[in-house]
């Protein structure tokens, strides 16, 4: 975390609303915002970041773009309420104002990987990064080969974005949720996400994969990936 610097600009906050399920001991935000002026928000790549502040904060802290690149509108950002700056960003209300820098980072352009599979691989809020690609990857659906999401997250409470998720069959986009601990009414995998590709074993000769979440599931699922033939200069992390 660091101070916001001279280049940062003022957005507000158009809506805020729980992401995580109210019976959920962690609290996920979603946030929308917007710039005042309700001009377009700078341009981005999917899996880009912002550097975001309270406006009378003094830290920052960064948050993967939830949003496509074609909603122009607005950014989103998912905000676990965890730590300092997040923290005292879930406590802002809509027509609060925020500082911003960005976007920045390397995000995931899958401009050259057209014609070939795609894996989308992440965990808790590292979603985010990985919704800013396939929200910006439908429209151009027919572009690509197979798509499938690996998402893995501690708990059933603790899952993300469900109804989107389920929806995306009827872009012919698959979708595999992990849970790390289960629950009698959880029947789907339990473990880590680098479980269920070793029990998938997706192909990966003609593939390319986005990696996005905690640095130690990154690590794993890089490796897993590699063992199961993926090239290494088409495992891509977002920063």
């Amino acid at each position: 975390m660091l101070k916001p610097s001279p280049e940062a600009y003022r957005m507000q906050i158009a809506s805020a609303r729980r992401l995580t399920d109210p019976r959920c001991k962690d609290t996920v935000m979603a946030f929308e915002l917007v710039m005042p002026t309700r001009a377009p928000v700078p341009a981005f790549v999917p899996g880009q970041v912002l550097r975001v502040a309270p406006e009378h904060g003094e830290r920052a802290a960064y948050f993967a773009i939830a949003s496509a690149p074609h909603e122009r509108a607005r950014y989103e950002l998912f905000v676990k309420c965890q730590g300092q700056v997040a923290s005292a960003l879930c406590r802002l209300a809509p027509g609060d104002t925020v500082l911003v820098e960005g976007p920045m980072g390397r995000g995931f352009d899958l401009a050259p990987y057209e014609g070939m599979d795609v894996y989308l691989i992440g965990v808790g809020t590292g979603i985010a990064a990985l919704r800013s690609v396939w929200r910006d990857l439908i429209p151009k659906r027919a572009r690509f080969g197979r798509v499938a999401i690996y998402a893995g997250f501690l708990t059933p409470l603790h899952r993300l974005v469900t109804d989107e998720l389920e929806a995306l069959g009827e872009h012919d986009i698959e979708v595999s949720i992990t849970i790390e601990i289960g629950h009698e009414s959880w029947d789907g995998p339990i473990g880590y996400v680098q479980h269920q590709l070793e029990a998938d074993r997706p192909d990966g000769r003609h593939a390319v994969a986005c990696l996005s979440g905690m640095t130690a599931m990154v690590e794993a699922c890089r490796e897993t990936l590699t063992k199961l033939g993926f090239d290494g200069a088409r495992i891509l992390t977002n920063h």
